[in-house]
């Protein structure tokens, strides 16, 4: 393989997904000669394959739940699906059919270079790029590396799997037509978010989970909810499931749990995400490459001139987790040590389910593994003044984690119509520490969602 040369540069940068996107324009826009090497496309998962595209996949089946609502509340209606509109839109709309051309022009017109390639480590200061057309390219960084690289579907060893056309999100989202039938493996935010935009467009689905809820890390009530409104729907959710094999042939894949088979059209395998830290050097650089994810201190540094953030770091696969990073990254870059360090004590996601299930901070376990004096309180989302307005699709809860020590919420979780904009004011109130005796002298607009925050606030104060 050739090589193409040379090149220096102020920072590398490896993997152009949300946060080493944001990173090294920032820097570049700062005035440091910077490199971008990604593979993919620039701006990786989130607007091709994720959060973006999944989004109008979900809000075109919400509009179709409505529709369906309309004889309970409005008088007469009926909702043909048609999932042709979606599959455009993704295409033209969210993707521009998978092209980043939009994105590299931005970054370039930042001020920063660009290299379509693999980037490996080879040492602190040294990159070397599989080029996409051939060669290769050594690039020096004078500052640093920083290390995005991202994640990639986790496709568990189920015998006969890898022998078979199953999805993962990425082939979902490319779907022109939504399938008759579905099995999804996995029944975390991804799987359960396809699950029930699917089957609103009338495919028949089943959803395997292995842990004895779906929503696992989630509140228990969490999952109960969600799987309670998708059985409601039609779906047929299964936890506690041991698949004990694959195979797929001219009627479609059959998926073997030990206790019987599940067959579909399609097989969709939504079971996390897994890194490749060998595959990025970071041996070189003195870093476990068994470990599940890089380590790093407060200011994203991995080791001495290297810096890592987004999921390969393993504080969570989101957009916004990277995004963040990437400025507590930058900061320490530009200011030689001086800038913030990352504080995840108000971690937010969201799961955009109908309904969407928001949640922020600590569960309940985990605020009493961590040893605290947990109070919680709840309020019911249809038993609330908007709630039982809202009637057709309110299914839902507002739950208080307090740690009664300090006094203060140390997580929330927000479920129902709306449950990710009511996480907002659950976030800012994990976030700033903000005294529960302050949260209930507030005045709560009505009748609104998020008033039920005071309803749980008051639920709370008469808790153990």
């Amino acid at each position: 393989m050739a090589d193409t040369g040379v090149d220096s540069a102020d920072v590398v940068v490896v993997g152009m997904g949300p946060g080493g996107e944001a990173l090294a324009g920032r820097l570049a826009s700062e005035g440091l000669d910077v490199v971008g090497v990604e593979a993919a496309l620039v701006g990786g998962e989130c607007p091709y394959w994720a959060c973006i595209p999944t989004k109008m996949m979900v809000r075109a089946a919400d509009a179709l739940a409505e529709a369906r609502r309309v004889p309970e509340l409005a008088g007469n209606a009926e909702a043909y699906p048609d999932f042709a509109p979606v599959a455009r839109r993704i295409r033209e709309e969210a993707t521009t059919d998978w092209d980043d051309t939009a994105a590299v022009e931005r970054f370039l017109g930042q001020g920063g270079r660009f290299v379509r390639g693999t980037g490996r480590l080879e040492g602190a200061d040294t990159v070397r790029v599989r080029e996409d057309g051939g060669g290769e390219r050594v690039l020096r960084a004078r500052t640093g590396v920083v290390v995005a690289a991202g994640t990639a579907p986790a496709v568990p060893p189920i015998p006969g799997l890898d022998q078979v056309p199953y999805w993962t999100n990425r082939q979902a989202v490319r779907a022109e037509k939504a399938p008759d039938s579905l099995c999804v493996i996995g029944g975390g935010p991804i799987g359960l978010e396809f699950a029930q935009a699917f089957a609103r467009f009338g495919t028949r689905v089943t959803v395997l989970e292995a842990g004895e809820r779906v929503l696992g890390p989630e509140e228990p009530e969490s999952g109960a909810l969600v799987a309670d409104v998708l059985g409601r729907e039609g779906l047929d959710v299964r936890t506690g499931v041991r698949i004990t094999g694959v195979s797929h042939g001219p009627g479609g894949f059959s998926v073997d749990t030990g206790s019987g088979q599940v067959g579909a059209e399609r097989l969709l395998v939504a079971t996390g995400r897994r890194s490749d830290l060998d595959g990025l050097g970071l041996a070189s650089v003195g870093l476990d490459t068994s470990a599940r994810s890089i380590s790093v201190d407060g200011r994203m540094r991995a080791a001495p001139g290297v810096w890592a953030l987004g999921d390969i770091v393993g504080e969570g696969a989101f957009t916004h987790v990277s995004v963040y990073q990437a400025r507590i990254a930058a900061e320490d870059i530009l200011t030689g040590g001086n800038g913030p360090t990352a504080d995840y004590r108000a971690l937010p996601r969201v799961t955009f389910t109908d309904p969407e299930v928001g949640a922020v901070g600590l569960t309940e376990a985990q605020a009493r593994e961590k040893g605290l004096q947990v109070r919680t309180g709840t309020a019911q989302v249809p038993s609330t003044a908007r709630g039982w307005i809202h009637k057709a699709g309110n299914d839902g809860f507002i739950k208080l984690v307090e740690d009664r020590g300090a006094g203060v919420l140390v997580g929330a979780t927000s479920a129902g119509p709306n449950g990710g904009e009511v996480l907002g004011a659950l976030s800012v109130a994990v976030h700033a520490r903000t005294p529960v005796e302050t949260l209930r002298g507030m005045i709560y607009a009505y009748p609104t969602f998020h008033r039920g925050i005071e309803d749980a606030l008051n639920d709370l104060a008469g808790g153990d």
